[in-house]
């Protein structure tokens, strides 16, 4: 028989139980994809403001080409000089060949200092040293890249103090069928259905943002004592399991 957690309240009196589950209900809303992107919205809006530095150079959206510089679609995942038919200088060729990849680190530290990250860059751009004003193009920008969602999400928990993760873990393949059997851990307080009463819904997450916001739970970084005590008992296994099928319950 494959080992379980199911009943992870077993040895916790009823009347504890019933404590807990109410703080559950009241605090699981910091659980929400939506709740946490609530601000990235606003910093996208007004990340398209600061992009207007950007645009005589640079593309983005429907029908965007390659100009003075290279389009910025698809951005977040890509290779540093990964666009084919894009004459990048040599230095940036060569970071991409030593695994510079574009994500919210390096394209932050970019912005700030092009020529410093980069030496040799063609990028005729002095920098943009106010962080708020980075942090809202990056917003803007990954608007633009597939899964950002998934990005947004993933990042507001990987970027936390303290916080690490083993990539492995992230490439874990869920058991949906697995996940579906443990499902009522969440499904006692998360309705299938999607929010109700308040209780925010925690289906069609992407599962990699799944893992990632279990697993900085299981280590302490963020404080949510239910949470914890759930994600303690969860092997990495399981967890990748329920990520699988709460990422499409209705498959």
């Amino acid at each position: 028989m494959r080992p379980t957690t199911a009943n992870l309240f077993e040895h916790i009196p009823i009347r504890v139980q019933r404590q807990l589950q109410l703080l559950l209900l009241v605090t699981i809303v910091t659980f929400s994809p939506r709740v946490m992107l609530s601000d990235e919205t606003g910093e996208a809006h007004r990340g398209q403001q600061v992009y207007m530095q950007c645009h005589e150079c640079h593309e983005i959206g429907n029908g965007a080409t390659n100009g003075i510089g290279p389009h910025l679609n698809q951005l977040f995942g890509r290779v540093a000089g990964g666009i084919d038919g894009f004459h990048y200088s040599p230095s940036f060729i060569s970071a991409g060949a030593e695994g510079l990849v574009w994500n919210v680190d390096s394209i932050a530290a970019y912005l700030e200092d092009p020529q410093s990250y980069i030496e040799g860059t063609r990028m005729n751009y002095p920098g943009l040293r106010d962080k708020e004003q980075r942090d809202e193009l990056i917003a803007f920008l990954r608007l633009f890249s597939d899964d950002s969602d998934d990005l947004m999400v993933l990042d507001s928990y990987t970027n936390e103090p303290g916080f690490s993760l083993d990539p492995d873990v992230l490439e874990i393949e869920g058991d949906r069928e697995y996940g579906e059997y443990l499902s009522s851990l969440c499904t006692t307080c998360h309705q299938l259905a999607g929010e109700d009463a308040g209780i925010p819904a925690i289906i069609n997450w992407p599962e990699r943002a799944f893992v990632a916001a279990m697993h900085a739970y299981k280590n302490k970084t963020r404080t949510n004592p239910v949470m914890q005590i759930i994600a303690e008992r969860l092997s990495d296994e399981e967890i990748a399991a329920l990520a699988a099928y709460f990422a499409d319950p209705q498959d």
